[in-house]
């Protein structure tokens, strides 16, 4: 007999199918030749420090900081009975194999091992590692599993990271809650998350607004805006420090002739975007619909898990391994009616799919590939609106990304009306290319007139108008994350992101409860879309020391994980210097003075 140990009931439920296992259990499905059996998240945990020590059911300082040689673990009470179940099924006597059904990433993989370690399973077990869970694609992964040996690198990278978080957050909270009187929580992730929101909130508190007047002028056919040709930065040249003096300009250039002295034409291509990982699918998701980071991940896990509509969403890759060009094709034809004229739109030269390398690089295909439908037809008046409106995010970004580039001329000119110069912008499509699959909400730039140098116009109006310079704005969801990936560095650049993957915050599957972390312990308060640092949240970054809310620090932890999870680093190195971190914390909560 082999069992198979899914993460949850559903799951289990889809295996159980394929594998031709009806025979209903307490707790598992059985066959003739599979039983399926399920985690509910996870069944065993690590200890408390209670649970190590009964001396450290009180807090206090002469007791921290708390380094057991290993942190034991412990069956979660709430869900003993199931853990039971599983532990039966895969210690029996008539269990030949096992197979770790869990989710195919780091988390998934400590569920299955701390479960199988507690139990003293000595049983061999194979690894289950599925992108999709169409029926197809279970039966695939059954038929290409490996041993679970390959994947002890990834187990090492996930135990390291919770006895890490455990350490650090352990201690540092105990250390800083009893040098300052009250609870406060610290973390090897949510504070430095914390330092970028508290940063962000002291920047906007400290800005002080300036005042200034913008001229702008209608010649007819279009309008200009002044601006200073010998300013030293050509981004606020069009700023004008005095009311009188844009008063001036106003009154001076009205019902005068105004002639072109410059048109600059220079023709533009945007690449199609890349695919989805789950980082930019929730940053997009919080742009576009509002949905917070936590809300986009349900969501997404309902489309994988309930309605087989996407691939697994967990994925920090936005790029296809090169065997998937018939399984695209696939899914391709497999959307739902309403895209398929978009479909029908991608051009096939020589009649085939085109295989751009943006989409397909095996080099930049981590865990999982990119976010992308999957090739089962489904029905999208099953999903809910929040569901079917993510959906469409992931589907037209997947069409898009075969479509030719969006062509486009950019256009400046420059009108001078008695020695003042005003700028006009705009563009005019040349080529829509994916811009015809995916919306764009933005308010399209002003085409200009066919201008040409020496063309004249008069000057019909010119109007004064009062402006103030803007604080930078709060962080939400979408740009936190953006600064959780890449540890703090603004980067907007999508393609230079993507090359700084691997140093960041946190980890796609963890990012959101990250966020809803800190809004839960009264750190972050949720307004509208902002999230603000509240006065508890910036009195914490202020207590504690540079480095724990370093993000750059916990980006090289993050890295190290990585390495580990791969093979290239062992667990000893990075466990000693989680150590010595950890002695450093409570060695600077103990000697720092509170006000």
């Amino acid at each position: 007999m082999i069992v198979v140990v899914a993460e949850k009931p559903s799951v289990a439920r889809d295996i159980a199918r394929v594998l031709g296992c009806r025979q209903k259990g307490q707790g598992f499905i059985g066959g003739d030749t599979h039983q399926v059996t399920w985690a509910l998240g996870h069944l065993v945990t690590l200890c408390e420090p209670d649970e190590v020590d009964q001396k450290y059911k009180r807090w206090r300082a002469e007791d921290l900081p708390i380094l057991p040689p290993t942190i034991p673990t412990k069956v979660i009470p709430k869900t003993k009975s199931q853990y039971q179940v599983v532990k039966k099924l895969i210690c029996d006597k008539q269990t030949d194999r096992v197979i770790c059904a869990t989710d195919a990433g780091r988390e998934g993989e400590l569920i299955f091992r701390l479960i199988y370690e507690k139990s003293g399973c000595k049983k061999p077990f194979d690894r289950l590692w599925i992108s999709s869970m169409t029926d197809q694609a279970i039966r695939d992964g059954l038929a290409a599993m490996k041993p679970g040996q390959a994947y002890d690198g990834l187990y090492a990278s996930a135990l390291g990271r919770a006895q890490a978080d455990w350490l650090v957050g352990m201690n540092a909270s105990r250390a800083f809650t009893l040098r300052y009187g009250a609870l406060l929580s610290v973390g090897r992730v949510q504070t430095p998350t914390l330092a970028i929101l508290v940063r962000r909130t002291q920047e906007i508190r400290a800005f002080v607004p300036e005042t200034f007047f913008t001229v702008t002028a209608s010649f007819g056919d279009y309008q200009g805006t002044w601006f200073d040709p010998d300013a030293k930065d050509q981004k606020t040249s069009h700023r004008i420090a005095n009311k009188e003096k844009a008063n001036e300009i106003a009154k001076a250039v009205r019902g005068k002739r105004a002639t072109v002295i410059d048109v600059n034409r220079e023709q533009k291509r945007e690449l199609p975007p890349l695919l989805y990982d789950l980082t930019t699918l929730q940053r997009d998701a919080n742009s576009s619909l509002g949905f917070t980071a936590s809300k986009t991940l349900a969501c997404a896990q309902a489309l994988y898990e309930k309605h087989k509509a996407i691939t697994y969403p967990r994925t920090d890759s936005k790029h296809l391994p090169q065997d998937m060009t018939g399984k695209v094709s696939g899914a391709l034809t497999a959307l739902p009616v309403a895209y398929q004229p978009l479909v029908s739109g991608i051009p096939k030269p020589n009649g085939t799919l085109p295989a751009p390398r943006r989409v397909y690089d095996d080099s930049r295909v981590s865990d999982h590939h990119a976010i992308i439908p999957t090739p089962q037809k489904v029905d999208p008046a099953r999903f809910t609106p929040d569901e079917h409106a993510l959906y469409d995010l992931v589907a037209r970004r997947f069409i898009a990304a075969f479509y030719p580039a969006h062509e486009y001329e950019a256009v400046r000119v420059i009108t001078q009306s008695l020695g003042h110069n005003f700028r006009s912008t705009g563009r005019t499509v040349l080529v829509s290319g994916w811009k015809d699959v995916i919306r764009d909400k933005a308010a399209d730039k002003e085409t200009l007139p066919g201008l040409a140098v020496g063309d004249e116009r008069q000057t019909q109006s010119a109007s004064v108008k009062q402006d103030a310079t803007k604080p930078p704005p709060a962080h939400n969801d979408a740009s936190l994350l953006s600064a959780m990936e890449t540890a703090g560095k603004d980067i907007e650049d999508e393609a230079l992101r993507e090359q700084m993957r691997g140093s960041g915050l946190g980890t796609p599957a963890t990012r959101a409860a990250i966020i809803e972390r800190l809004i839960r312990v009264g750190y972050v308060r949720r307004q509208g879309k902002a999230l603000h640092a509240t006065l508890k949240g910036e009195q914490l970054i202020a207590a504690v020391p540079a480095e724990i809310a370093s993000a750059e620090t916990t980006a090289k932890w993050e890295q190290e994980l990585e390495d580990i999870a791969r093979g290239k680093k062992d667990t000893q190195r990075f466990d000693a210097g989680i150590r010595r971190f950890t002695k450093f914390l409570v060695g600077y909560a103990r000697d720092s003075a509170p006000d």
